[in-house]
């Protein structure tokens, strides 16, 4: 499946290839353990409602017990409630209104045309009330600090930098300043009097103004003051016995345990041991991964690029896990673990896919809380991840794949947390969200695995359907220039392809393999059988040995013209192989019928090879063959095509053409089968008991 493309071979992959190998699995090695956590890792795993199945755990050291999270949260609330909301007082406020009110009163005195007299003495009756007003204070209401249905609340004033509780009953507000201003304000003219009380409320405004910055500089020193420990657990005190159920407060102290030691561990712990230790663990795991390769998969184990491809793959996850930890982010299940699988599965296979992911797990336990759960989780939902996209030929299949991703997740989280807590009403939906985010972030796999087809020359099923679209320009050029190959070409996949379909390969490989694999016939069409309208042949004039040349020049001028336009090296492999090393047989023995005498090189006559390499390769060869030959069929018949196939096939297998092919007899007499019936359909032929009818 490898996409290679003519001279894109780098020379250090040719020449050192098998050192190439290891040389980048050590590198990835060095790079995912250099940027992984360096601490020692606690070695009790717990969860709350189990069985504490470890021996008798005694404190080696005294540590303080952490309060759980709602426990912090409602200190932190309590503590919140508690800090009074802070006021200023702005005494400077009543120079500002008691010069603005002079100004306005002697002009609304004058306008009203009352005693000039009295002007200065109602004036400074009103300046003395609105002083007293003032200096008592106004404060502005904010409902939000209203508790109760008093419509009152306490509050901090700050007066010249001291602190005073002070309640909002005990102050003014502006309409009851103004009451007050009425009720003190006397004169016997109420028409004055009027005057000065509407003239007042003009200018009565608070002074008291809530302080929202002050007020949250003391709310968070509060905060922060708080303890998050509630009790000791002293030294040589045991923790938990074996066999004992892990309830609410023994799990609270293991959690304060296992911190305690890891932050102990941080500045005590020998990092270049910790270092060794992790070099350890991922090289077994990626040696691992190379013998499986090695063993089962021959064909990535010798593609550089595509070994290349997975160790990148293994390294970006455990880089981003690395990110994570380092970011502390609240949540690990953040990083989108099944985009491993889904990228595998696309571009290889399963069990690979499958495989791999099951390595980045392991790897990532050791890091993450809660190891089991966490592989728990990520195994299972990988391994949908993989069920849902057989071949990922359609873009809602991508979007179908996430939601049953999502519904592995939604399942697992709800049985963990029953085994946890015991109760749906206890369960903490809020954590569910982790996974919301890392299935949206899985749907990245689509723009990755464009990505990697381009960067790596791996050849995706959506690649291949988009080659078998028979619009695409080359396609549309042979059915122009060539018409009977072109139509060869579609019978020939519709034979290979349901052959392959019944014995096990890939069937939208061999499907775009057929489609192209005479592409070469372009350059001269009219030399070829199935593209000639007359009884005249170019060939009648041609030297047998030329003739030849010409046919067998066609498999050079394939791969040109598909190297040309940038198709999968995988589909170029059908080119090179669809006539093995075969002899043009018709024109070998013509030259033999007529030039006995003459000293025949077969080698001209014969193919360049390779022979088939894979199932897929093999059954376009005889797919090939068999619809070639059936064309010349004057009056076919059950019985004509039965033995054009049988002999057809036998040829090939006597000719060793499929030796390297990993199909085996039972697969090639499910192929006769498949043929025969197919070709007896494109023929119509009528089977005996029909022929009764």
């Amino acid at each position: 499946m490898a996409k290679i493309r003519k001279n894109s071979h780098k020379v250090l992959y040719r020449k050192y290839s098998s050192n190439i190998k290891y040389i980048m699995m050590v590198l990835s090695v060095l790079i995912i353990t250099t940027f992984l956590p360096k601490q020692p890792r606690f070695r009790y795993e717990f969860e709350k409602g189990t069985i504490w199945r470890n021996k008798d755990l005694v404190s080696p050291f005294s540590f303080a017990i952490l309060k759980t999270n709602p426990q912090v949260d409602t200190d932190k609330k309590d503590a919140m409630d508690n800090v009074l909301p802070i006021y200023k007082l702005n005494k400077d406020l009543f120079n500002v209104v008691e010069d603005a009110f002079s100004n306005e009163f002697d002009v609304k005195w004058r306008s009203n045309a009352f005693p000039e007299t009295e002007s200065h003495v109602y004036k400074q009756a009103a300046l003395k009330l609105l002083k007293s007003i003032y200096d008592k204070g106004i404060v502005a209401i904010n409902n939000k600090h209203v508790k109760g249905s008093s419509g009152h609340y306490d509050f901090s004033l700050l007066r010249n930098n001291i602190s005073k509780t002070v309640s909002t009953h005990d102050v003014f507000t502006v309409q009851s300043a103004l009451e007050y201003f009425k009720e003190n304000f006397t004169s016997v003219n109420l028409k004055m009097k009027e005057a000065v009380v509407n003239l007042a409320e003009d200018h009565l405004q608070p002074n008291i103004i809530f302080d929202e910055k002050m007020t949250s500089v003391v709310q968070a020193s509060m905060v922060s003051s708080l303890s998050t420990t509630r009790g000791m657990v002293q030294k040589g005190e045991l923790i938990i016995a074996k066999d004992n159920v892990v309830d609410d407060e023994i799990y609270q102290k293991l959690l304060s345990f296992k911190e305690a030691y890891e932050a102990q561990t941080k500045t005590i712990g020998d990092r270049r041991v910790v270092y060794y230790g992790q070099i350890l663990l991922v090289g077994f795991i990626v040696s691992l991964l190379m013998v499986f390769l090695k063993l089962f998969r021959k064909d990535i184990f010798a593609d550089n690029r595509q070994l290349s491809l997975i160790l990148l793959v293994i390294t970006i996850m455990l880089l981003a896990l690395t990110w994570a930890i380092k970011l502390d982010l609240p949540s690990l299940y953040y990083i989108p673990y099944c985009i491993v699988p889904i990228i595998i599965r696309i571009l290889f296979d399963t069990r690979l896919a499958l495989y791999l992911h099951l390595l980045v797990v392991l790897i990532s336990g050791f890091f993450v809380p809660n190891s089991f759960e966490f592989v728990f989780y990520q195994v299972t939902a990988g391994m949908v991840a993989i069920y849902s996209i057989r071949n990922l030929i359609k873009r809602e299949q991508l979007l179908l794949s996430a939601l049953f991703i999502l519904s592995a997740y939604f399942i697992s989280f709800v049985g963990i947390s029953l085994l946890r807590e015991g109760s749906f009403s206890q369960i903490e939906w809020i954590n569910f969200v982790p996974f919301i985010v890392s299935v949206m972030l899985s749907l990245l796999a689509y723009p990755l695995i464009y990505a990697f087809e381009k960067m790596f020359g791996i050849t995706s099923d959506v690649a291949l359907i988009e080659l078998t679209n028979t619009n695409n320009k080359l396609l549309r050029e042979l059915a122009f220039k060539a018409p009977g190959t072109f139509q060869h070409s579609l019978q020939v996949a519709n034979l290979a392809e349901a052959a392959i379909f019944k014995i096990g390969g890939n069937s939208l490989l061999v499907r775009a393999g057929a489609l192209y694999h005479d592409i070469g016939k372009i350059e001269n069409p009219q030399y070829f059988i199935e593209n000639q309208n007359t009884a005249q042949s170019p060939h009648d004039k041609l030297p047998y040995e030329q003739s030849a040349q010409i046919i067998i020049k066609h498999v050079h001028k394939g791969i040109e013209i598909t190297r040309r336009y940038q198709l999968p090296e995988s589909v170029i492999d059908f080119i090179r192989t669809h006539h093995g090393n075969t002899r043009v047989d018709y024109f070998y023995q013509s030259f033999l019928k007529n030039s006995p005498e003459k000293f025949v090189d077969e080698n001209i006559f014969r193919y360049p090879g390779p022979i088939p390499f894979s199932k897929e390769t093999g059954v376009l060869m005889l797919a090939d063959s068999v619809e070639a030959a059936s064309r010349s069929l004057k009056n076919p018949d059950a019985q004509s095509i039965n033995d054009l196939v049988e002999r057809i096939i036998n040829y090939k297998l006597e000719q060793n053409q499929l030796d390297n092919c990993d199909i085996t007899f039972k697969d090639i007499e499910t192929i006769k089968l498949i043929f025969k019936t197919m070709l007896m359909s494109i023929y119509h032929v009528r089977i005996d008991y029909q022929q009764t009818v």
